[in-house]
């Protein structure tokens, strides 16, 4: 894409695309700082048009989140097309398929939008198939991943990036939503560890008994508990990665809190003892699996942008709300 997009300028720049307002750049899958913005198409006029450009990480490209929410093939040539890629002189954006690359773009990508079948260590198949970030995209794999698990196992359990704030947000009002699939409950994953960090302690003093830090630390696990249950409606069960530091004392702590909202807290040792560390986790995964769940999402689509912002800064974040600068709003 970044190629034709220079190459349609170097060849007479029929649309008008404007060189400062190009907002696609190129890809690398590599963190290199130096190459985030860079000056290229030197060395004369048959080397292309000197302008101003940039690398992303693979990853953070468009192209990676719209591979993981297409549904087939025909879908990812579709979106590729209405990416924006720059602005013309008179302020009009341009697309990919202003360019004509959604097809060639697809072409690349027919075979690489076939999961990826691996194994665990213990047989247990399993799809790695994309990866945006979470923090710029909506960080799941693909959902041709997840309805392929869906179809071949009893259960299918996929990891939404990030926290059950924006991990599962993005997880539950894009992807689910967008291609009408619903999970039967929700895994938390918490460490005593990481409850003690939120309480203060630092890093050198988190594997000394601390349950005054432990307790400071846990309105963050418990927000994103309430966050599950009173905004998405759905059943959950926090998962307590365990580690030797852990003391009986801190464990019984965290569970005690859970169950005074409602929600079992199952340790899990699989990291240690595979499938055997984690037979209390799934056990409860299997019996929150029976209860009934309906869709209930954060914000209605049909709202106008602001509202979305709104309802989720107060809704998932517990903001007062959303300022838009004068730039945004226009």
């Amino acid at each position: 894409l970044a190629a034709m997009l220079d190459n349609h300028i170097q060849q007479g720049n029929a649309l008008g695309i404007d060189t400062k307002r190009i907002t696609w750049k190129r890809c690398v899958d590599m963190n290199d700082r130096q190459l985030r913005n860079v000056v290229d198409g030197l060395g004369g006029r048959m080397q292309g048009v000197p302008r101003e450009d940039g690398f992303d990480i693979t990853v953070a490209s468009e192209v990676m989140a719209i591979f993981c929410l297409s549904a087939s093939i025909t879908d990812l040539k579709e979106r590729l097309g209405r990416m924006v890629v720059a602005y013309t002189y008179d302020g009009k954006p341009v697309t990919a398929h202003d360019l004509k690359a959604e097809g060639a773009m697809a072409a690349l990508l027919k075979d690489a939008l076939k999961p990826n079948l691996v194994q665990t260590l213990e047989g247990t198949p399993a799809f790695i198939h994309g990866g945006p970030f979470a923090n710029i995209a909506h960080g799941c794999n693909s959902i041709m991943a997840t309805r392929m698990a869906m179809r071949l196992g009893d259960y299918a359990v996929t990891e939404a990036g990030f926290g059950a704030d924006l991990g599962a947000e993005k997880f539950l009002d894009i992807k689910c939503r967008e291609n009408g699939i619903w999970p039967n409950a929700v895994v938390i994953v918490a460490t005593v560890r990481a409850l003690k960090l939120h309480g203060g302690v630092p890093k050198n003093m988190l594997g000394e008994e601390n349950l005054e830090a432990v307790e400071k630390g846990l309105p963050n696990l418990l927000q994103h508990i309430g966050n599950i249950k009173d905004v998405y409606r759905l059943p959950c069960v926090v998962a307590i990665n365990a580690f030797p530091t852990d003391t009986e004392a801190e464990l019984e702590l965290v569970q005690d809190k859970c169950r005074e909202l409602g929600v079992n807290a199952a340790l899990s040792e699989v990291w240690a003892k595979g499938s055997e560390g984690g037979k209390a986790l799934a056990e409860e995964i299997v019996r929150l699996c029976e209860e009934e769940s309906e869709p209930s999402y954060a914000y209605d689509t049909d709202a106008s942008i602001e509202d979305k912002l709104n309802a989720i800064a107060k809704k998932i974040y517990h903001a007062d709300g959303v300022t838009l600068a004068p730039a945004a709003k226009k």
